[in-house]
């Protein structure tokens, strides 16, 4: 759902009209929203459109089936003397934080504070930094859209959920496709230290579970043990991932240049004397870009069926339920090619990085967007108590914005 909105009779945001003026005040302004994904987003999102509003800019948001969060999406349309044929360039960041529950912080992690040259808060780095930069770059391609001197317009997209899943992005790119809007390129503001990454790996998330037959621990022959079921399957995992650490198509640029599997989680039985007739376990999949989770699931779902047989020989209501629950594609860089250039340009780093954690860039490159990650901050800081992002990260990233806005601005 897509809502255009100017209406000036909301309720009082938590912050005055007074719009921060530079990227430390607005990111400290972010950090005092508590935008932990199992919250609301609301606050922020309305707060950032006043802004935008007020600068004259018209706000698209798009909401989740329950109302209490939304996207949004804005442009700084180009002036009078754009190119022809152009969409202009996204920056992209997710407003959702994740939790601060039984982290030793050592100050209020939603209060921002500066100590020596570091400023600490939840989101600091992972994203409210890039997305501080962003919203102090806006007057300023404002200010050239309406003197006609901005070529190619510049888009702003603040999605929800996307630390538990990448939620909210697909909403925003359904959104621009039903209107007709293909942007050339994307920009993903995640913490990199200014370094350009040009692909991540994809993410799946699954759940196995296993139901046997329970029987008292004297009797086995009566019961269906599902731990003892669950750990072939959990011991046929590690060795398909022993598997893809060895094929000849790993990626040396990865920072972990193979795909992974991983089981993260496992639980069942009641009590020692008795056969379990229930358990449950998870593991991920990170997979390189040119590989899909085909590669794992097909040779998973055939141990599965072939263990599901042995179990239900001996008692035919048992079996073994797979499910997947997080689903986040690889980012590819096979278009990014000519953006790649003009970052490495801007930045004065022509180094091309590889990741294995996901990010929103995945859901833009399947888009047909092509799509790099570059923020302030290092990744390192992401989810930590104390998180933090440099001072110095923030200053870089503003002067990355402003070298980016330049490059598309018509010469006088």
């Amino acid at each position: 759902m897509t809502v255009a909105t100017h209406n000036n009779d909301k309720k009082q945001a938590m912050f005055n009209a007074d719009y921060p003026k530079n990227s430390i005040d607005w990111l400290t302004r972010l950090i005092a929203f508590d935008t932990v994904s199992r919250h609301s987003n609301l606050a922020l999102i309305e707060d950032v459109q006043r802004y935008c509003e007020q600068l004259g800019l018209t706000v698209d948001l798009t909401f989740n089936n329950a109302k209490n969060k939304a996207n949004l999406f804005m442009t700084v349309a180009a002036g009078k003397n754009a190119d022809k044929v152009n969409n202009g360039l996204v920056l992209s960041g997710h407003t959702d934080v994740v939790p601060v529950d039984g982290q030793d912080w050592t100050s209020e992690p939603f209060s921002a504070t500066i100590r020596g040259d570091k400023l600490y808060g939840r989101g600091a780095c992972d994203m409210k930094g890039f997305i501080a930069c962003a919203l102090t770059l806006l007057p300023k391609a404002v200010q050239l859209s309406n003197s006609g001197q901005l070529r190619r317009p510049l888009h702003l997209a603040l999605s929800f959920d996307e630390e538990v899943g990448c939620l909210g992005a697909p909403l925003i790119l359904a959104d621009l496709k039903a209107r007709g809007i293909t942007p050339d390129y994307c920009i993903v503001g995640e913490p990199t230290n200014m370094a350009m990454v040009v692909a991540h790996k994809g993410i799946a998330v699954y759940r196995c579970r296993v139901h046997g037959k329970s029987a008292h621990s004297s009797l086995t022959a009566q019961g269906v043990n599902a731990i003892s079921y669950a750990s072939r399957l959990v011991g046929y995992v590690d060795e398909l991932a022993d598997e893809l650490s060895q094929r000849l198509d790993n990626d040396a640029l990865f920072d972990v240049p193979y795909s992974t599997l991983s089981v993260g989680t496992i639980q069942g039985g009641t009590a020692t004397n008795i056969v379990p007739n229930l358990c449950e376990f998870t593991f991920d999949y990170r997979n390189l870009p040119h590989m899909t989770q085909d590669d794992i699931l097909a040779p998973i779902q055939a141990k599965v069926a072939e263990l599901t047989a042995q179990m239900q020989a001996r008692a035919p209501e048992t079996g073994i339920d797979l499910m997947q629950e997080e689903s986040v594609p690889a980012m590819t860089d096979n278009d990014s090619g000519e953006l790649q250039v003009l970052i490495a340009a801007l930045t004065g780093d022509d180094k091309r990085h590889k990741v294995a954690y996901a990010t929103e860039g995945g859901q833009f490159t399947n888009s047909g967007i092509p799509t790099i990650i570059c923020g302030p901050g290092s990744i390192e800081q992401a989810h930590k108590a104390d998180e933090y992002v440099a001072l110095s990260e923030i200053e870089r990233c503003d002067s990355f914005l402003q070298k980016l806005l330049d490059s598309c601005t018509v010469d006088k």
